[in-house]
C-alpha cells in the first residue's frame, strides 16, 4: 500500500499493516501526534494467522457465535479477520495484550471496546479484500471504503443520497468525474454517520458538504465541512485517501475535550454488520478506472 497515496484533507495516508506483527510503531506514533490512526490491510494477509490460531476463540470472544453461524467458508473467515484487525490494532494502540480486549456493539452495529478498551473509540470498514479499522483517543471516528472502480448510478441514489445542492453540482460533471465524486461523497457520508453512531439510520440526503478554500476543520484548502452541520458539538476533520491505487477510503473524526470519557459501553446489541456499506441503492462492481479520475481531490 502507498504510504504516498494521494489525499483530500487532513492527516497522513492509511497505514499499511501487513499481520498481527505489524508495523505498530508508527500507530503509536500517529495517535501522540493527532489522537486518532487508521489502519489499512487485507483479509488474505492475514488468513493464514486466523487459520492457525489455537486461541481464536477465546480472541474472537462474544463473536465466536457469529463467527460459527456465518454461512460460507470464506465469509466466516472475512469476518474473523476483521475483528482480528481491529482487536490487534487496538491493543497496539492502548499498549495492552489483544486478548484483554473484547467487542460490544451499539444499536446499529457501531463497534465498541469493552473492558480495558473503554477509553478507545473504534470504527470498521471492509470492501472486497480491503479491511480498514479507525481508532481514536480523542472522540468518535467513522471509517468508509469503496473501490474507485466501482459503477454507481447517479439516477438511482441521488434522491437518496444528495441535497438539492449535492444533486445540481454533480448532475453539471461528465459522467465519470460524477461517478467517482459520488464515490467519494458516499465514503464521507457513511464515515460521519458511523463516527456519529446513527450508521444507516440517517438519511444520506438529510446532510451534504461543501467544499472550498478554508471550508469545513480550516485544515486546508478544500477540506469538507458537513452541512448544516452536527449538532453533537465538537470540531469535525474529514479525508478522504486512494489506497493501493484501488479503493477511496474516507474517516471523519470529531475532536472532543481532551480526556473526555466516551459513554458506558452496552452489552452487544443484535448483530449488524455496521463494517459494510449501507444499502442505500443497488452497486455494480467494475475494474479499476484510471487514476485522472480522482483529480476533483486536488480543486
Amino acid at each position: 500500500m502507498s504510504a504516498a497515496a494521494p489525499g483530500y484533507g487532513p492527516g497522513p495516508a492509511p497505514l499499511a499493516v501487513a499481520g498481527p506483527d505489524g508495523p505498530w510503531d508508527e500507530l503509536g506514533d500517529r495517535l501522540d501526534d493527532d489522537g486518532r490512526a487508521v489502519v489499512c490491510t487485507t483479509w488474505g494477509q492475514w488468513l493464514t494467522a486466523a487459520l492457525l490460531d489455537p486461541g481464536l476463540r477465546p480472541l474472537l470472544g462474544h463473536d465466536w457465535p457469529r463467527y460459527r453461524q456465518g454461512p460460507t467458508a470464506a465469509g466466516r473467515m472475512r469476518f474473523a479477520v476483521s475483528r482480528l484487525v481491529m482487536k490487534y490494532t487496538a491493543a497496539s494502540a492502548l499498549n495492552v495484550p489483544v486478548g484483554a480486549l473484547d467487542l460490544g456493539y451499539r444499536p446499529g452495529g457501531r463497534p465498541v471496546l469493552r473492558g480495558l478498551g473503554g477509553e478507545l473509540e473504534v470504527s470498521l470498514a471492509h470492501t472486497d479484500e480491503l479491511i480498514v479499522v479507525g481508532v481514536s483517543r480523542t472522540g468518535p471516528i467513522g471509517v468508509d471504503a469503496e473501490p474507485v472502480g466501482r459503477q454507481i448510478s447517479f439516477e438511482l441514489l441521488r434522491e437518496h443520497v444528495c441535497t438539492p445542492a449535492e444533486d445540481a453540482e454533480l448532475a453539471a460533471l461528465p459522467e465519470e468525474e460524477r461517478r467517482v465524486r459520488l464515490l467519494r461523497m458516499w465514503t464521507l457520508k457513511e464515515a460521519y454517520t458511523k463516527a456519529l453512531g446513527h450508521g444507516m439510520r440517517r438519511s444520506f440526503a438529510g446532510f451534504g458538504f461543501a467544499y472550498g478554500a478554508g471550508a469545513g476543520s480550516g485544515d486546508g484548502a478544500g477540506a469538507p465541512q458537513v452541512v448544516p452541520g452536527d449538532d453533537a458539538g465538537g470540531r469535525w476533520s474529514f479525508a478522504t485517501h486512494l489506497v493501493q491505487d484501488r479503493y477511496l477510503v474516507s474517516e471523519a473524526h470529531r475532536r472532543v475535550r481532551a480526556g473526555s470519557a466516551p459513554k458506558s459501553v452496552p452489552e452487544t446489541a443484535p448483530p449488524v454488520d455496521a463494517g459494510s456499506r449501507s444499502g442505500a441503492g443497488p452497486l455494480e462492481e467494475r475494474g479499476p478506472e484510471p487514476l485522472g479520475l480522482l483529480r476533483f481531490l486536488d480543486r
